[in-house]
């Protein structure tokens, strides 16, 4: 796989819109810009919490003023994902949307004093309250306003961005106690939705995704301990994702699913 090649999504039914939340930067970013070149994309809608604030994403709608479509969001906020998401409604204009993607989320906040645990004693409820918030009541949030506006006799895909290391089995090293808890309950958070939709919604897929080491500020700290070859750019990591949601069949809803398409164990 290529992760710098644009990706044809030849599992949807063209033309389809897409919400990439999260799109201001990092591999939410990535997404928008590999989007915009897929034929099958009509419009993008890309949601973050200060669109004015995000030059680049700005620069792109510039370029593709029909296409694209910055939308304020904050996930921690249930009357901001509610009104963001009648937004893109009323921009859509009786259209659904086919793919929606969650990068939204942190590992380290500086200016708030967050930062992963090492050990027991530095667990703080306040990292753990605005971690779970955003990674578990975020996705919630998302996909309960969100579900109206997917495509009901078509392919669709709502995808949440996870990390291996919210897998309880695959825990080896322990510590980062906010970040694994938030993550294992965002997982929790996906598989019920996916069980949920299945019930009404036969064509849509709901799944978790890993990834991989990517070098983006949420990791930037913590990229020494990465080999060099192990550490995607989020071009590459929205690549590679991209590939997996491609391949994505009604019946893998509900898996935790890494960068290769590897299915990783709760």
């Amino acid at each position: 796989m290529n992760g710098s090649k644009a990706l044809y999504l030849n599992c949807f039914t063209s033309p389809i819109n897409a919400f990439i939340v999260g799109a201001s930067r990092g591999i939410g970013l990535a997404f928008i810009k590999q989007l915009l070149q897929e034929p099958c994309i009509n419009q993008v809608f890309a949601g973050c919490r200060s669109p004015s604030e995000a030059r680049t994403l700005n620069d792109l709608t510039v370029n593709n003023p029909s296409r694209l479509h910055p939308i304020q969001i904050d996930l921690t906020d249930e009357h901001s994902v509610q009104k963001s998401l009648n937004h893109v409604k009323q921009q859509l204009n009786c259209q659904p949307l086919s793919l929606i993607i969650n990068c939204a989320g942190f590992l380290h906040n500086e200016r708030a004093g967050f930062f992963p645990e090492k050990k027991l004693a530095e667990v703080s409820p306040a990292l753990l309250q605005s971690s779970l918030t955003l990674h578990t009541l975020g996705v919630l949030l998302l996909a309960k306003y969100s579900e109206a506006l997917l495509a009901r006799q078509t392919h669709t895909v709502f995808a949440s961005l996870s990390a291996r290391v919210g897998s309880i089995s695959d825990n080896r090293l322990g510590g980062w106690y906010s970040y694994r808890v938030s993550k294992a309950a965002h997982n929790m958070a996906i598989k019920n939705i996916a069980i949920e939709w299945s019930r009404r919604n036969k064509h849509n897929v709901c799944v978790a995704l890993h990834p991989g080491s990517t070098a983006t500020e949420l990791s930037a700290p913590f990229q020494h301990n990465i080999a060099p070859h192990k550490l995607f750019s989020a071009t590459q990591a929205a690549g590679y994702l991209l590939s997996v949601i491609n391949q994505l069949r009604p019946e893998d809803t509900g898996k935790f699913l890494a960068w290769d398409g590897q299915v990783i164990p709760w």
